[in-house]
C-alpha cells in the first residue's frame, strides 16, 4: 500500500526537526522518516566527552531556545539529545521510527516515490536530511589491512576506558594510541586520551587552533558572511578556514596548555605493529583512531541519478538542480552556510520549505 503526503523529510535529527518546524508553520502535510529507534539523531552516538562549540543560547533550533545545562558553558551531547527529544514533542512533529529509506524514485505522475523498509510514500516533494555521521570516511593509507592492532573511526570511540573494555589496551589505562586528524574531532579525542595513554597525534599539517575566545557564534557569522560574499560575486574570504581548524573548547585548551597536544606529521604507511613515517621512523601502536571525517549519506537518492563526477549533487541553495522536487539540507556549506550545525540549519530549512510551499501551491 502506498501512502500519500505533501512532503517526506528523510532524517529525524536536527536538520529534519528544523524542517518539520517550518513545514508545520506553513500548514503543509508532511512526515519525517527516521532510521533511528529514538530521538536525538547522531548526537546519541557521540563520544562521552563531546561538547558543543557554542553556549546553549547560540545552539538552538528555530522557535525553541536550548536550555542552559547546569554547570556547563558548552552543553554536552547528552544535553543536546534531551533538547532534540523535547523539541520533537513540543511541536508534535510526525516522526515515524525506526523507518529506513531504501530509495527515492520518480513516479509516473511527476511526484517522488519514497520506498522504505516499512512501506512506500508518495510525495510532491522530498527533503533529504540524513547528515554525514552514517558514512564515515577512511583514507586509503598503505598497510592499513596489515596492522594487527585495533582500528576505529570517530563514530566508534566512546572514552579512554572503552579501549580497556575492548581488550585492546590495559583496563587500568595506558597503552599506545595513534589519533589521526587535525580537525575538531581529532583534537577533542586526542585531548580525551592524552592523560591515560601513550598518545601520538598525527595531522596532515600543523594544527591551527582558533583564538580561545572564538566559538560557534563567531564561526556561524563568518560562514554566513562568506556565503553572502560568494553569492554577490565578491572575493572569497575563505570563511572559517581563514581562522583556523580547531575550536579551543576547554578540554582541548587544557590539554594543549599542559603540553599534551603535540602533533606529528602524517605517516606514510602502517605495518603490523604501528605507523611508519617517510624517513623510516616507526611508532608502535595498540590502536589507531581515524578522525578523518565523513561523506554525505546519500545512497537513498541513487535511483534519481543526480550525482556528478565527484559524487556531489548540484544544488541551487538547497534545491537539487536536476530534480526541483528534491531539497538537501544539513550536509555542509553547499546546502546552506553552516547548515550542518544546530544554529545554522534554521535559515536554509526555512528557505527550503518556502520553495516547496510555492511549488505545491502552484500545482494546486
Amino acid at each position: 500500500m502506498t501512502r500519500r503526503t505533501g512532503v517526506v523529510v528523510i532524517g529525524g535529527g536536527q536538520s529534519g526537526l528544523a524542517t518539520g518546524y517550518h513545514l508545520r508553520r506553513l500548514g503543509l502535510d508532511f512526515v519525517i522518516l527516521d532510521a533511528q529507534p529514538a530521538p536525538g539523531g547522531a548526537w546519541q552516538h557521540a563520544w562521552d566527552s563531546l561538547h558543543l562549540f557554542s553556549p546553549a543560547a547560540y545552539s538552538s533550533l528555530p522557535g525553541r531556545p536550548m536550555p542552559v545545562q547546569a554547570g556547563e558553558t558548552y552543553p554536552d551531547a547528552g544535553h543536546v539529545v534531551g533538547y532534540l527529544t523535547e523539541y520533537e514533542h513540543r511541536y508534535g512533529l510526525p516522526v515515524h521510527r525506526p523507518v529506513r529509506v531504501v530509495g527515492v524514485h520518480r513516479a509516473g505522475d511527476g511526484s517522488l516515490r519514497v520506498e522504505t523498509d516499512s512501506g512506500t510514500w508518495q510525495a510532491q516533494a522530498v527533503i533529504s536530511a540524513t547528515g554525514t555521521w552514517w558514512r564515515p570516511f577512511l583514507p586509503a593509507v598503505p598497510g592499513r589491512s596489515d596492522f594487527r592492532g585495533r582500528q576505529l573511526h570517530t563514530v566508534e570511540y566512546r572514552d579512554p576506558r572503552h579501549f580497556g573494555g575492548l581488550g585492546v589496551l590495559p583496563a587500568e589505562g595506558g597503552g599506545r594510541v595513534v589519533v589521526v586528524g587535525g580537525g575538531n574531532s581529532g583534537a577533542q579525542i586526542a585531548a580525551d586520551l592524552a592523560y591515560d595513554t601513550e598518545l601520538t597525534w598525527v595531522t596532515q599539517r600543523p594544527p591551527r587552533f582558533l583564538a580561545d575566545d572564538i566559538d560557534g557564534r563567531a564561526l556561524f557569522d563568518v560562514a554566513t558572511a562568506r556565503r553572502r560574499a560568494l553569492d554577490e560575486g565578491r572575493t572569497d574570504t575563505e570563511g572559517v578556514a581563514s581562522l583556523g581548524d580547531i575550536v579551543a573548547v576547554p578540554p582541548v585548551r587544557e590539554a594543549r596548555d599542559a603540553g599534551l597536544l603535540k602533533a606529528s606529521p602524517m605517516f606514510v604507511r602502517l605495518d603490523r605493529d604501528g605507523i611508519v613515517w617517510a624517513d623510516g621512523t616507526r611508532a608502535p601502536a595498540d590502536a589507531v583512531i581515524w578522525c578523518t571525517g565523513f561523506r554525505p549519506a546519500l545512497s537513498h537518492l541513487a535511483p534519481l541519478g543526480l550525482r556528478g563526477r565527484r559524487g556531489r549533487i548540484a544544488t541551487a541553495g538547497t534545491r537539487a538542480v536536476d530534480e526541483p522536487r528534491l531539497h538537501l539540507l544539513g550536509y555542509g556549506d553547499w546546502t546552506g552556510p553552516a547548515s550542518a550545525t544546530l544554529i545554522g540549519v534554521g535559515r536554509p530549512a526555512r528557505d527550503a520549505t518556502r520553495e516547496i510551499a510555492e511549488l505545491i501551491a502552484a500545482e494546486a
